[in-house]
Parts: C-alpha cells; sequence; structure tokens
C-alpha cells in the first residue's frame, strides 16, 4: 500500500479531479487513499469502458491509467481518448514498462511514465504538475473564447485596420493603403481598441495574433 501524506493540495489544485483507472482494486484503494490525504479527490474505476462512461466534471484534470489491463489496455484508450479530442493529461503507472512501450505513450501525449513501484512523491508530483497544465491550458482556452465573442463585434474595415497595425503600419500608410482618409483609420483604430478591451498598443497587437487574423 502507498503510504499517506499530510501536506493539503494548492489552492490551484483543489476544484480539480482525478481518475484512476487500474485493473487492481488495492492500487485503486491506495490511489485514492494517497490522493485524498494531500486534499485531491480522485475517482477510481476498473476499466477504460467504467471511466469513459462515467460522466466527468468541466475542471481541471488528470487521469492515473494503468498500462496492461485484460479487456482494453491504457494505450488503447490514450488513442480512443485522442480520437474523441477527450484531451485528459495522462500519467501512465505500469509493473511491465518497456522503453517501446513509454515512447509509444509519450508521443501519443502522455504527460509522464511511471514504472511500479514509485515512490508517493513522485506520483503525487507528476499529477501536481498535470493538474496545474491542465489549468493553464483550460484558462488560455476560456480566455480565447471570450476574445472571439469580443471579436464578432468588429466591422470589416476594422478587422482591416487591426491587420495593417499588427504588420507595423503607420496610421498614414494604412490609409494610403486601404484609399481612406487618416482621420478614417484612427476612428476605425480607436473603435476596434474599445471592442477588444485593449489596454495598450501591445495588448492589442497580442490580441489580433491570438484571434489569428493575419
Amino acid at each position: 500500500m502507498l503510504a499517506l501524506r499530510e501536506e493539503r493540495a494548492e489552492p490551484v489544485l483543489a476544484d480539480s479531479q482525478i481518475f484512476v483507472v487500474d485493473d487492481d482494486a488495492m492500487i485503486r484503494e491506495a490511489l485514492v487513499d494517497l490522493f485524498g490525504s494531500v486534499g485531491l479527490h480522485a475517482e477510481a474505476f476498473p476499466s477504460t469502458r467504467a471511466f469513459l462512461d462515467a460522466p466527468r466534471r468541466d475542471v481541471p484534470s488528470c487521469l492515473v491509467l494503468d498500462v496492461r489491463m485484460p479487456e482494453e489496455s491504457g494505450l488503447d484508450l490514450q488513442r480512443r481518448m485522442n480520437d474523441q479530442s477527450v484531451r485528459i493529461p495522462i500519467i501512465f503507472i505500469t509493473g511491465h514498462a518497456d522503453v517501446p512501450m513509454s515512447v509509444r505513450a509519450m508521443k501519443l501525449g502522455a504527460v509522464n511514465f511511471l514504472p511500479k513501484p514509485f515512490r508517493d512523491q513522485e506520483l503525487l508530483d507528476a499529477v501536481a504538475e498535470a493538474l496545474r497544465t491542465d489549468a493553464e491550458q483550460r484558462a488560455a482556452e476560456a480566455g480565447t473564447a471570450e476574445l472571439r465573442k469580443l471579436a464578432e463585434r468588429l466591422t470589416p474595415r476594422e478587422l482591416d485596420v487591426l491587420k495593417a497595425v499588427d504588420r507595423g503600419l503607420l496610421n498614414k500608410q494604412i490609409a494610403y493603403e486601404l484609399g481612406i482618409a487618416e482621420i478614417t483609420v484612427k476612428m476605425h483604430r480607436s473603435s476596434a481598441f474599445r471592442k477588444l478591451k485593449a489596454t495598450t498598443v501591445a495588448d492589442m497587437i497580442q490580441k489580433v495574433r491570438a484571434l489569428n487574423l493575419r
């Protein structure tokens, strides 16, 4: 059995979800206890099918996955998740590791590959890093989605002006290129600035590039 620890989860990781998929009931129980001992919520499943059928909250998550299981292997589940665009960081655990297997898992996107037996802290560190990475990815995606909503309010001419600003053109150069007055360029630029909630020119350019308007 894995030893328990007394440390608590970082605040950023407190509202998160860890999934454990392993056909060994003792391992499942030990891992759930380990994560619970540091304030992390974990849910365990005996098979890949049980995991896929279970509801998942929209919170930072990671999957601790056994490689070899009777019905479907962990690598098979990883491939299926990739095919279905289910993006959850995967940490593989296995008592039968080999180099080609670990290479395949990492190439398919696994964030870590731990051979049994492993130290508690080694797994906890791997899980903490996976959850932080997933949280950052979710925050970035949410920010991009919000930015795209703001960008829907831009007019075609404002988009033209923003693309030109991103290319480093001055107002008078933009006016010449678009065949409009310089004061009109300034009006479109100011309007786009407000609609994108930009705080500085650099911020506006960063948002233009995030929108991939070039």
